[in-house]
């Protein structure tokens, strides 16, 4: 029988690089990129965080649920600011483990909890619809770029 060590380190499948978005200030449009390059203190024309914030994530699978949550189809992801959309792997499993991301290597460190600008950007009970489905705050452990398409996986 295998050790719930062993069962938690297991990942199914690889994930992948779905969307890249910079915030170039506070309130600022999102730019969306197809590449982005990540240092200690976050992306390169982010407006940027503190390092414990410096990368924030999301699984692509939660613009439906929040959409579902909404009455409505999959939310943007522009709309929800976060700088990468993750698709295909399961980011609250990795949860204080190290995840490679192209050249880059991140620690998600909590979660990113949604902000009141939710219901602007999503309309009446658009900061509800994201609680548990906001993302990830991570901190950058190895700078270097990532590419929209770059799998994501355990670096352990």
């Amino acid at each position: 029988m295998e050790s719930l060590a062993e069962l938690i380190a297991r990942v199914a499948q690889p994930g992948r690089v779905d969307w890249i978005g910079l915030r170039p200030d506070r309130r600022a449009a999102m730019q969306v990129v197809d590449r982005a390059g990540v240092g200690p203190d976050g992306l390169t024309g982010d407006h940027g965080a503190s390092r414990k914030r410096a990368v924030t994530l999301m699984q692509a699978e939660h613009l439906a649920v929040v959409g579902a949550m909404l009455g409505q189809g999959p939310v943007a992801a522009e709309d929800l600011r976060r700088n990468i959309l993750v698709a295909g792997i399961n980011l609250a499993a990795l949860k204080g483990r190290p995840l490679r991301l192209g050249g880059v290597v991140l620690r998600i460190v909590g979660p990113c909890a949604p902000c009141s600008r939710m219901e602007a950007a999503l309309g009446p009970g658009g900061y509800s619809a994201m609680r548990g489905h906001g993302g990830w705050c991570a901190e950058v452990l190895e700078a270097g770029s990532v590419v929209r398409g770059d799998p994501v996986l355990p670096d352990d």
